[in-house]
């Protein structure tokens, strides 16, 4: 794959860490655990869609745009960083935010919701859940170009299959750290939420014929609908990156138990999981995102699905500043 042909910025100087979790797999007793350490990528805070941005800023500074546009959830971390990437590039930024829980906006939040007004956002704009969010984005876009301005509409986490490159990158970094240490991954664990990071993940290790599977642990729909997702845009990935041997849909590995009530809704495990890897590794998880993953991948350890003796790696795709907006949970839950 020649990802050189893709117009690209950089907001990482260096190749995330992998860390073996000695402490985390000696609790529980089961393969060994290394983490691929991308909470630590550039931008405010960091995550997986400052690699997704990388490649998104790139094409939206190639069509002279002045202003981007994109959504999330009240406390999306995509909305954080791709405000993050506009102020680095001197560009304003707008945001459509999405309540998926009623009533859960607070402008004057803690966690994401406070950095938003911190990186200086320009507009924020609120819907209710199940909104229309793409054309309130076009919306958004058509009444900045009426004024003579050039927005760049960037979907939610980023996930076409320009920011998907990030996670065909990723792989690719991965694959060559492996090598340097000498560790043979048998398995593969990664949040499959808007799908770019899965796919791009999936797509960058077929790519490079590497042989491992992928393993998605779904944090907001059912295996069904989120498989068809994330093999919809490895498929239009393949097509971008001109792949002779694309992902095939059963390659697509999706469990949906572990979603909850809901997306972003907290769920018993999430919170054991995050307080697990927080006392053991002091390795800080997000409540929506790899919070559930984490809970997910343990679960999946003690019913056997990864066994000791393996090696598996967990892509920690960032999102801790969400979790002071959560410290109601940790208490309550706990009490």
């Amino acid at each position: 794959m020649n990802l050189a042909q893709f117009p690209r910025r950089r907001y990482t100087a260096y190749r995330t860490p992998i860390e073996k979790l000695e402490n985390l797999t000696a609790c529980l007793g089961g393969p060994n655990i290394y983490m691929k350490r991308d909470d630590l990528l550039g931008l405010a805070a960091g995550g997986n869609k400052t690699r997704k941005l990388e490649f998104l800023m790139a094409d939206a500074l190639a069509k002279g745009a002045d202003t981007v546009i994109t959504c999330g959830a009240v406390q999306s971390n995509h909305c954080r960083l791709t405000l993050a990437a506009a102020v680095k590039e001197g560009l304003k930024c707008q945001l459509v935010l999405e309540q998926r829980v009623p009533n859960s906006y607070n402008r004057y939040a803690s966690g994401n919701n406070f950095l938003y007004d911190l990186l200086g956002v320009e507009a924020v704009y609120v819907v209710e859940g199940g909104s229309d969010v793409a054309g309130k984005m076009q919306e958004v876009a058509d009444a900045l170009a009426a004024q003579g301005r050039k927005p760049y509409i960037i979907p939610g986490g980023g996930s076409n299959e320009i920011g998907a490159l990030g996670y065909v990158a990723c792989a690719e970094e991965t694959l060559g750290q492996l090598f340097d240490m000498g560790v043979n991954i048998d398995h593969i664990i990664l949040t499959s939420g808007s799908a770019g990071t899965h796919a791009g993940f999936l797509t960058g290790i077929k790519g490079n014929n590497a042989h491992i599977p992928v393993t998605g642990i779904s944090i907001n729909r059912k295996s069904a609908p989120q498989t068809d997702l994330v093999y919809g845009l490895c498929g239009r990935l393949s097509a971008k990156l001109q792949l002779e041997n694309p992902v095939q849909k059963e390659e697509v590995v999706v469990y949906d138990e572990y979603v909850g009530e809901g997306y972003s809704r907290p769920t018993q495990g999430m919170v054991d999981a995050v307080r697990l890897v927080a006392r053991t590794e002091a390795i800080l998880m997000d409540p929506v995102y790899t919070g559930k993953t984490m809970a997910g991948m343990i679960d999946l350890i003690k019913k056997g699905v990864f066994k000791k003796g393996e090696n598996v790696l967990f892509l920690h795709t960032g999102g801790s500043p969400a979790l002071f907006a959560y410290t109601d949970t940790f208490f309550e839950i706990n009490k």
